[in-house]
């Protein structure tokens, strides 16, 4: 009897527990294909949404998860004022269960900065100012959650108008809640703190020292 034999006697003599091993395998085959394929497309879309909000370099803090770590504020004072820095933009993003809907992408964007300059209203309006409780929504969320110019979204505890809905130009950006940074700080807890800073590069900068700008920001 080789060993080969012994290998296949031992499985079809438990048939049970052989089918339920090898469908254990299957499904965490199967998960982590998955995980792999959600990754790379969220990494795609993500591209995608910076290059229409004109982001050069983007700042943030991975360590290998699907949205970037926290990290404190303050970090955008050092880089505004690297040279060929022509403007900075504080994102705190994360990925919530928002309503009816198990994964959202909400984005809270530094008010007044260029990461506002994309979105395209549909309809309704944008925020008054950074301290008003309202969000805007990509069209695809609005689909999702069905919400209007005029409905309430809950984020966590807090409800929140909504004031507009738009268009960014990119997958990851008509999927996402957007509302100002601060109000989004003070729902999370995450009190200057941000997950990224959109970097904007003075025009005309090469290729080469855009590179550099990298390397000084790590």
């Amino acid at each position: 009897m080789t060993f080969f034999d012994v290998i296949t006697r031992g499985l079809t003599r438990r048939p049970v527990r052989t089918g339920l091993t090898l469908l254990g395998i299957s499904v965490g085959i199967a998960a982590v294909v998955a995980l792999i394929g959600l990754s790379r497309g969220l990494v795609t879309s993500w591209t995608a949404g910076l290059k229409k909000r004109g982001t050069d370099i983007v700042v943030n803090n991975m360590r290998g998860s699907l949205t970037p770590k926290p990290f404190p504020a303050s970090t955008r004072d050092r880089i505004a004022h690297l040279p060929g820095v022509a403007a900075t933009c504080m994102i705190l993003v994360d990925l919530m269960s928002i309503e009816n809907a198990e994964l959202m992408i909400v984005s809270g964007r530094e008010w007044g900065c260029f990461g506002w300059e994309n979105l395209k209203l549909v309809s309704g309006r944008m925020p008054n100012d950074q301290n008003e409780r309202a969000v805007v929504l990509g069209t695809t969320a609005a689909e999702i959650l069905k919400k209007k110019v005029g409905d309430t979204v809950q984020i966590e505890t807090k409800e929140l108008s909504v004031v507009g809905i738009v268009n960014g130009g990119a997958f990851v950006e008509n999927g996402s809640v957007i509302l100002s940074l601060p109000v989004l700080q003070q729902i999370t807890g995450d009190h200057d703190q941000i997950s990224a800073i959109d970097v904007r590069v003075t025009p005309g900068t090469d290729q080469a020292r855009i590179q550099r700008l990298r390397a000084e920001m790590d």
